[in-house]
């Protein structure tokens, strides 16, 4: 109990209608799709009368386009806006900044999404504690309670980012987790993390697919057990059949898998009956779209984001780059929220340094964030166990004094890596059109 009154002190502090909202999104589990599809097309009239009011480009979209706030009122009215890319709002960054921007509280923050782009953008201090809210209610599903103590695997997109050791071990404290690092899997580090688990005893983890069955391969090669979960929860990637059996009998419990997108506010979150995964409604709306941009109720397409609370800066009909395949079933446990079958295009290769520890590409994906400027696309390529290749794109705002600094970050893993630079016109794609932001040439060799 006081675990749990620390945890939401805690939130409470940093915004006080954290609690309240937190129990509205418990009980809106179970009301039905007609009724959560109002109050989202509710928010989202609200949200169009804002963008056209407030931010320079939405207005004059509309003026482009011969339209008002008032011809989009419900989820199928988006279908008249265009679909959103990075490029487009990069391009017009500027006209993206609301009028009353000085007035918001928001933060900044940076995202590669499938592609590994460097992606900046503002996400309001109210969307951002509402998206906790609703990732606690996800963990919910499989009985997570507030304060439950919770080990999370991963980088900094889902432990947080640089603070001080004191800052990390109050938010650590209050909030009954303990932080891991994915991109330093080596013996050492997993030897210390198996040492963690077995002192701390938590009942769930959370962290990379890859990383936790990298972690639970080991695990049982080493013959080493911990302490019995309640679930783990997968994110960040494709959670394949093969990692999902692997994980569950080494750690002895259910997996669930979970999706979301912190620029475009989507969440989807799977319940014990495995029958695909809930996609919330209060935080954003999801489109799955076919080639031509036209709403999908069953098969495979692309997630376009419509942003409901993030005023700092919206999104409206934005291309995530993901991949997914929607059903139109409904679930047994009740819930009456559409399902997603399946998450397509979410996965990331993992490399290995000349001493045999395993990085998590997402490393890779962390520095280019912090260092993009003049960036526009790259590529890390693992061509042996020594050496890396980097293909970049860039342009005439590309600072070249990045290079040192990316080669020392890079080289912190290990020091026995050559990291080589090869500037390029293009990067190939793969045969869907996308292209692979880290590549390990390694496997399979």
């Amino acid at each position: 109990m006081l675990n749990k009154q620390l945890f939401i002190l805690a939130h409470t502090f940093g915004e006080p209608s954290f609690y309240h909202t937190y129990r509205r999104l418990v009980k809106n589990q179970w009301r039905s799709y007609v009724e959560l599809k109002e109050e989202q097309e509710k928010q989202l009239r609200q949200m169009i009368t804002f963008a056209y009011n407030n931010i320079p480009y939405y207005r004059t979209l509309f003026k482009e386009l011969k339209i008002t706030p008032g011809n989009i009122r419900t989820i199928e009215d988006l279908q008249k806006l265009p679909i959103l890319t990075k490029d487009v709002i990069k391009q017009n960054w500027q006209d993206f900044k609301p009028v009353n921007l000085d007035s918001l509280k928001y933060y900044t923050r940076a995202t590669g999404g499938s592609t590994g782009t460097p992606f900046q953008y503002r996400i309001s201090k109210q969307d951002r504690f509402l998206s906790g809210a609703i990732l606690y209610r996800g963990w919910g599903y499989a009985g997570f309670e507030l304060g439950d103590k919770m080990v999370i695997l991963g980088g900094s997109s889902i432990v947080g980012g640089a603070v001080s050791n004191i800052e990390t071990r109050v938010h650590e404290i209050v909030r009954n987790i303990k932080k891991l690092s994915s991109f330093d899997m080596g013996e050492s580090e997993m030897q210390h993390y198996t040492k963690v688990l077995n002192t701390f005893r938590p009942k769930y983890i959370q962290g990379y697919a890859s990383s936790i069955y990298f972690y639970a391969q080991w695990l049982e090669k080493n013959d080493l057990s911990v302490p019995k979960l309640i679930g783990v929860f997968t994110t960040a990637e494709k959670l394949f059949p093969h990692m999902r059996e692997t994980i569950g009998r080494v750690f002895s419990c259910d997996v669930f898998d979970t999706y979301g997108l912190n620029d475009g506010g989507i969440t989807a979150f799977e319940c014990p009956e495995h029958s695909g995964l809930h996609i919330d409604t209060e935080r954003s709306i999801m489109e799955v779209v076919d080639s031509q941009g036209c709403q999908m109720d069953v098969g495979k397409g692309q997630v376009i984001a419509t942003s409901l609370h993030n005023y700092a800066m919206p999104f409206i009909r934005y291309a995530t780059g993901d991949e997914v395949s929607i059903t139109d079933e409904t679930c047994n446990c009740g819930r009456g929220l559409k399902l997603l079958d399946e998450v397509i295009g979410r996965s990331v290769d993992v490399l290995v340094t000349p001493e045999g520890k395993s990085v998590h590409g997402w490393f890779f994906l962390y520095i280019f964030w912090e260092h993009c400027e003049g960036i526009k696309e790259y590529q890390v390529i693992q061509k042996s166990a020594e050496e890396i290749l980097i293909k970049l794109i860039i342009d005439e705002k590309f600072n070249e004094g990045q290079l040192e600094t990316i080669k020392q970050i890079i080289q912190s893993k290990s020091a026995a890596w050559d990291v080589r630079y090869d500037f390029v016109d293009e990067i190939e794609r793969t045969e869907a059109g996308k292209y692979k932001f880290i590549v390990n040439e390694l496997v399979g060799k």
